[in-house]
């Protein structure tokens, strides 16, 4: 059997993109800044409703020294990164954040916190998962809560982890895309009943861009 390079833990050297592209960020609490993203494969939890299903099998996807990554990232002339998956936390992030903020640049991360933390973070965006929950560790110390409200189920899904992270942590409750229009609705109310959230919506699908 042939082995291939994502069968090994990776020491940061070298991770699997499969897309790097500068744009504006579209959910949460920087929607509307511009970013330079990267997009690593690699995710074992599996959302029924994923979007991102094209970066699940890290195998697929070049395996790319992370000093190309950083020089790319320079040369489109961005001031922040976002590290986005699949779940970029199964791969070790401590070379790609130490070379960008010698470059003063800012290391922003969207993560399930399924993987222990790796990084030196400016923003931690924490997304949970019910099938693979986060680590706890990573709760006290995320910068942005960001759930995906499917069904009322995952309000209560929503405060269990409101409980978790610090009084810091900004909290947002993000519509399922494909249901948009029908989960639209409850979670106007839920936020008008429970005013600490607020919501987060994709704009990058309305103007049309990554």
């Amino acid at each position: 059997m042939v082995e291939k390079e994502t069968d090994f833990i990776s020491d940061g050297a070298k991770l699997p993109v499969v897309e790097e592209f500068f744009s504006l960020q579209g959910e949460g609490f920087h929607t509307g800044k511009a970013a330079y993203f990267i997009r690593l494969g690699g995710c074992d939890i599996g959302c029924n409703w994923c979007d991102s299903r094209f970066s699940w099998n890290p195998d697929l996807h070049p395996m790319v020294a992370t000093k190309v990554i950083i020089d790319r990232v320079i040369e489109s002339g961005a001031d922040s990164v976002v590290v986005t998956g699949g779940e970029p936390l199964m791969w070790t992030l401590d070379l790609l954040c130490n070379g960008l903020k010698s470059e003063n640049i800012s290391t922003f991360i969207e993560t399930s916190g399924a993987y222990p933390l790796s990084g030196t973070w400016d923003w931690i965006c924490l997304s949970p998962k019910q099938n693979m929950p986060p680590v706890s560790e990573i709760c006290k110390v995320a910068d942005e809560l960001k759930v995906i409200i499917q069904d009322r189920s995952d309000f209560e899904w929503a405060e269990k982890y409101h409980g978790m992270v610090s009084n810091e942590c900004r909290l947002y409750l993000q519509p399922e895309w494909s249901i948009f229009e029908t989960i639209i609705p409850e979670i106007v109310e839920y936020i008008k009943k429970n005013p600490t959230w607020r919501i987060s919506l994709q704009a990058h699908k309305y103007m049309h861009i990554p």
